[in-house]
């Protein structure tokens, strides 16, 4: 572990940066605003992707959401207002489930223990060799300090014997002075090249650099420390979309559609989009028959990444009220994007909540429909962790 600046510092004791990650990964809340059937569905798409992590080797990625799992229906779906609405057979599924996650995840911990004690001996023995490189360079230095000193010393002795010479009158002939202790004539100029000069210095070498690229793992992967993971969307999405709700749009009508995928490779790659049945208005849009939706994303493993809808006769922005419909998504998975295709002025928005501010601010926001929100600081922006594959295949399930 090091610091900002580059600096070595010590590495976390593993059982240390374990319980840290398991804090991490129990750092979960249920917003009593969403259906607590959400939920239930989002949790089938969180054991999707930590299998998926699990068979690719990230464990700490597939530990986290396991415990994340486990912490939401065991302990917090529990609080929701609504818990009890939730049908039977949906809550015997998720403990079938739990019993099959619950001693997976414990052998997942105990693999990570010995993974982390491997990392930190190996961060234990990189120390000692950077400590003895330090001090062979402080030997080499410090030997080179001395010599410098002796250097210097001689020098200004050599400078007093010059101070100390006879001194010659303004009408001496140059070319015939006599040096003390030297019988032949010297001329100024063999003189002057007789002198002490900068290249009789001994060659002073610049400190040995040392290989910091061996640097010892984080407290969490890669992943979970850069950030958002990527989101891959295929070209033509946008224009697919559009050409499906243009009846809409002639009518001044919202269209939306789910964006729904896979996990590969800590990249988020979206492969479908579903059109399920829904009612729309000048300014909104409500989708119907989830399980529709649901059923088809079941038997195709697909996850939902995020959502699209258009703006008839609007610029691509997050209304008020789309704000509040992307939160959900963005809670239960934090590269959830909304596209905003806006015809009328051939503009697309890729957008997410602002991650220090946004999510929680709609999250404890209990106001309904159209209402004004603060814009500063923002409460969305650009999703910069979209990239756009012009190449990539494209499914389209229309259920309206």
């Amino acid at each position: 572990m090091f610091s900002k600046r580059g600096s070595p510092m010590e590495v976390l004791d593993p059982q240390e940066r374990l319980r840290i990650l398991t804090n991490y990964s129990n750092a979960v809340e249920v917003d009593p605003n969403v259906p607590p059937k959400r939920y239930y569905r989002s949790g089938v798409e969180m054991v999707r992707m930590a299998n998926t992590y699990l068979n690719e080797g990230s464990l700490e990625n597939a530990y986290v959401l396991y415990m994340k799992y486990m912490t939401l229906f065991i302990e917090k779906i529990r609080k929701h207002p609504d818990f009890a609405s939730v049908p039977s057979g949906l809550k015997a599924a998720n403990t079938n489930q739990l019993r099959e996650i619950l001693p997976k995840t414990e052998k997942l911990k105990a693999q990570l223990l010995e993974q982390y004690k491997h990392e930190y001996n190996a961060f234990l023995e990189e120390k000692k060799r950077r400590e003895k490189l330090q001090a062979e360079h402080n030997r080499k230095q410090s030997a080179q300090d001395d010599k410098m000193r002796e250097l210097k010393q001689d020098v200004a002795s050599t400078t007093d014997s010059w101070l100390d010479a006879p001194i010659i009158p303004i009408t001496t002939n140059l070319e015939s002075i006599k040096y003390p202790d030297d019988d032949t004539t010297a001329s100024v100029s063999n003189r002057n090249r007789s002198s002490p000069t900068v290249n009789s210095y001994p060659n002073i070498h610049s400190a040995p650099s040392i290989d910091r690229s061996n640097k010892p793992s984080s407290i969490l992967s890669s992943t979970l420390r850069a950030g958002l993971r990527p989101v891959r969307i295929p070209g033509k999405v946008m224009a697919t979309f559009l050409l499906l709700a243009q009846k809409n749009t002639m009518n001044n009508i919202e269209t939306c559609g789910i964006l729904a995928g896979a996990l590969e490779r800590h990249s988020l790659i979206i492969t479908h989009v579903i059109l399920p049945k829904q009612k729309g208005t000048a300014d909104s849009c409500m989708t119907m028959n989830e399980e529709e939706i649901f059923d088809y994303q079941d038997q195709h493993n697909l996850i939902t990444i995020g959502w699209i809808h258009t703006h008839p006769t609007q610029t691509a922005f997050l209304s008020s009220v789309d704000l509040h419909t992307h939160c959900p998504y963005q809670l239960l998975m934090p590269e959830a994007i909304a596209v905003v295709c806006a015809p009328k002025y051939n503009e697309t928005g890729f957008f997410i909540l602002t991650p220090d501010y946004g999510v929680d601010f709609i999250a404890n926001c209990k106001q309904t429909g159209f209402h004004p929100h603060p814009t500063d600081p923002p409460l969305f922006m650009n999703a910069d962790h979209v990239k756009i594959d012009p190449t990539a295949p494209l499914e389209v399930l229309d259920l309206r």
